[in-house]
């Protein structure tokens, strides 16, 4: 809003521009083209469009959870001093072993005492290289978070449709106004002839002595008036335009023209009734919204409860691993078979090794932080199921107020049209009088003027009933095309 609202006082400072000089290189656009162009080029539906995205690639993530998860490492360690392992000496029998003694005989110690002995087993460097596989058979949060996955891009859909609505009524009333004005500025026009003609005929009497001066003077005084109140207008209409622009993203630097004339127009007061006989509250996207945000409140309940369920996954580790009494021997691939187990030497060969296993996860307590948990979900539950009653409420409010707003709009646009028609013919009669000489100056002025608010009140009605109905449409979810209301 306060983007719009710099844009408007931008657009009153800037320097007017003639209209017609504007539409003789602008883009020609309907009401469908209009629309068109701002769905496509709205900076509100390509993020929405890209929320869209978002979640298609979100449902692809959670897919994938459940294909093979493979990892692979690659490992080089290398000890520059090896650690020592803690032990209770016992003095060797002679029936022991030497070679595979951990603690050879030692001077000055005496069984049962703790030393520190070196690792004869360990080399200081290790390598090893492998992958690790592993595969979901069971997992209950798994199988909700795919249905969540697709409800959410179902939600992200929505979104989008319902920014589209948005965008189709505001343009739509934007592209209302521009023509109305279209056809008020071809009025001025005709207003200022008919005025110039009767000052032209006044000046003619006045010469011949049939009129007085001040009567040249009043007309002339209301023909000044319609010239300046046609400046203002034109100058109002090209701020009507840069709205339109604006709604549609269309850029404000360049001229553009709308088609269509007001005869085409066409205010129904019948079709009220076929929306109340069709009418549905899913049609409306915002409670079609809310119906997936409870779809998604229900499967974080059901996700909630299905976290006490036992998971059960395999693994599979595959590598190739080895020691050496150093890092380059790690490289090397002579084999020492005689230096096996000797300390300081090393095998210098990769030898695989394989491991394969099954997880079964059994949760059995939690500290009932599960529990709450599911009663917090439950309770989000409540809140949008109340939120359906205010909607229902709050819908019913919007559609019987738009519809006593299109039907006191038609009313006033029937009672304004007569009141133009009368207008007309009030004028012409007058004019006739005056030039025959059986009225007077002020009864003509007084009926120009009579004509212009006449017409003024006209438009304006045309405007509220075109408007209204656009109000009415949104109520009842009759904005957006049947192609996009699909899903609802």
């Amino acid at each position: 809003m306060k983007r719009l609202y710099h844009f408007l006082i931008l657009a009153l400072i800037m320097p007017a521009r003639s209209f017609a000089q504007e539409n003789q290189s602008g883009q020609v656009f309907t009401l469908e083209q209009c629309i068109t162009y701002a769905l496509e080029n709205s900076i509100n539906v390509k993020n929405a469009t890209l929320d869209e995205r978002i979640a298609d690639a979100r449902v692809k993530e959670t897919r994938g959870i459940g294909l093979p998860q493979v990892d692979g490492k690659v490992s080089i360690t290398h000890n520059a001093k090896l650690q020592r392992f803690f032990q209770q000496y016992t003095e060797p029998s002679a029936s022991d072993t030497a070679a595979f003694s951990f603690i050879p005989p030692m001077e000055g110690v005496e069984d049962g005492d703790v030393v520190a002995a070196q690792n004869f087993f360990q080399l200081k460097s290790a390598g090893d290289a492998g992958i690790t596989i592993s595969q979901i058979i069971f997992n209950g949060s798994y199988l909700v978070g795919l249905q969540a996955a697709s409800a959410y891009r179902e939600l992200s859909v929505k979104t989008t449709q319902q920014t589209k609505e948005q965008i189709i009524q505001q343009v739509t009333k934007a592209y209302y106004g521009v023509l109305i004005n279209k056809d008020r500025m071809q009025l001025f026009d005709n207003n200022i002839t008919r005025v110039e003609s009767l000052l032209k005929t006044t000046k003619a009497m006045n010469e011949n002595g049939f009129a007085e001066g001040i009567d040249v003077d009043r007309i002339q005084v209301t023909l000044n008036n319609l010239k300046s109140e046609r400046t203002k207008f034109y100058n109002l209409q090209e701020l009507s335009l840069h709205l339109l622009k604006f709604q549609m993203n269309y850029p404000l630097n360049q001229p553009i023209e709308v088609a269509g004339e007001i005869a085409s127009l066409q205010v129904d007061e019948n079709v009220l009734n076929n929306y109340a006989l069709e009418w549905d509250y899913k049609q409306r996207i915002d409670y079609s919204i809310l119906e997936s945000n409870r779809e998604l409140q229900t499967l974080d309940i059901k996700n909630k409860y299905s976290a006490s369920l036992p998971s059960i996954s395999v693994f599979a580790n595959l590598g190739y691993s080895t020691q050496s009494a150093d890092v380059m021997g790690l490289f090397r691939t002579e084999t020492n078979k005689n230096a096996a187990f000797i300390p300081g030497t090393g095998p210098d060969k990769w030898y695989p090794y394989t491991m394969l296993g099954l997880t079964l996860n059994v949760p059995l307590f939690s500290g009932l932080q599960r529990n709450y948990r599911i009663q917090q979900s439950k309770l989000t539950l409540q809140k949008i199921e109340n939120g359906f009653t205010n909607l229902k409420q709050a819908i019913d409010l919007e559609t019987k107020q738009s519809a006593i707003n299109y039907m006191n709009a038609i009313t006033s646009l029937k009672s304004q049209d007569e009141n133009k028609r009368l207008a007309e013919n009030v004028a012409r009669v007058t004019k006739i009088k005056y030039e025959q000489g059986v009225g007077s100056n002020i009864e003509v002025i007084d009926a120009e003027s009579s004509l212009r608010e006449a017409q003024i009140n006209y438009y304006n009605a045309l405007y509220d009933a075109l408007v209204a109905k656009v109000d009415l449409d949104k109520a009842y979810g009759k904005l957006l095309p049947e192609d996009n209301t699909s899903t609802k």
